[in-house]
């Protein structure tokens, strides 16, 4: 685990290479998702249900803008339950979660222009209250039956630490055509005890009724060597080892 808290994340600040210029990918998956939002919410908090304070939590929720956008979602439905019913919006507790390494502060800086806007769109009782939780979504991170609502949009393959049994897969940076059935099994063993724990903890975290928003990349075969799922990984393979080649002749001469 101190591998993962010290060493993933994904570029920080807001420069050309940055994860906030690159993530357009992850705002199609999360824009796709609104509709099932928008029905989970309405239909597990109607207007009887409602709190007072209304607690949400992202976990994966990267440094990006991308980081607000299923947040600001939720706050839409939420809003739209209170004009169909004539009632006060509820406040809102928001904790945004990543990884010790991620660039919260590039985060924070989204915020003064995110309550400015959200004040503008719902008027001036709108009121909301955001934090960073830094940690794994693979332990507990909030207090049990704490949470109304929780997103992780392209988050839960990211596993919590390399698979043991890859030394017959030298030459691979994941599963290839090559990768013996021992790395498939290693893959799968650390996924199925990851999601457990991830579910388990959700589990005890949000409170009954409460609404959980999964999206991830998944097949549509269980056959995990299929070209889409291969080839990218593959060419990306192949890129490191040239270069790590070429670092070495470098050093050696």
């Amino acid at each position: 685990m101190e591998g993962e808290k010290a060493v993933l994340h994904m570029n920080l600040g807001d420069g050309e290479n940055s994860y906030a210029k690159n993530s357009t990918c992850q705002k199609i998956w999360m824009m796709k998702t609104r509709h099932v939002l928008e029905y989970s919410l309405k239909k597990s908090w109607n207007h009887y249900q409602l709190p007072k304070c209304f607690r949400m939590a992202d976990l994966g929720c990267s440094s990006g803008p991308n980081a607000l956008l299923s947040i600001s979602y939720a706050i839409d439905v939420i809003d739209q339950i209170c004009q169909q019913y004539n009632l006060k919006m509820p406040e809102f507790q928001v904790f945004l979660n990543d990884l010790l390494s991620n660039d919260f502060n590039q985060l924070f800086k989204l915020l003064p222009h995110f309550h400015e806007k959200l004040k503008e769109e719902k008027g001036t009782d709108y009121c909301c209250f955001i934090s960073g939780v830094p940690g794994s979504y693979y332990h507990r991170l909030f207090p049990s039956n704490s949470l109304h609502f929780v997103s992780c949009i392209n988050g839960v393959h990211w596993l919590s630490k390399v698979p043991e049994g890859l030394e017959n897969n030298r030459g691979n940076i994941h599963l290839a055509k090559s990768s013996p059935r021992d790395v498939f099994e290693a893959y799968l063993k650390q996924f199925q005890e990851d999601f457990f724990n991830f579910l388990r903890f959700r589990g005890q975290e949000i409170k009954p009724g409460g609404v959980m928003i999964l999206a991830y990349l998944g097949r549509s075969t269980p056959n995990p060597f299929i070209k889409d799922a291969i080839e990218i990984l593959a060419m990306l393979a192949e890129i490191l080892l040239q270069m790590a080649t070429e670092v070495s002749k470098s050093s050696n001469s």
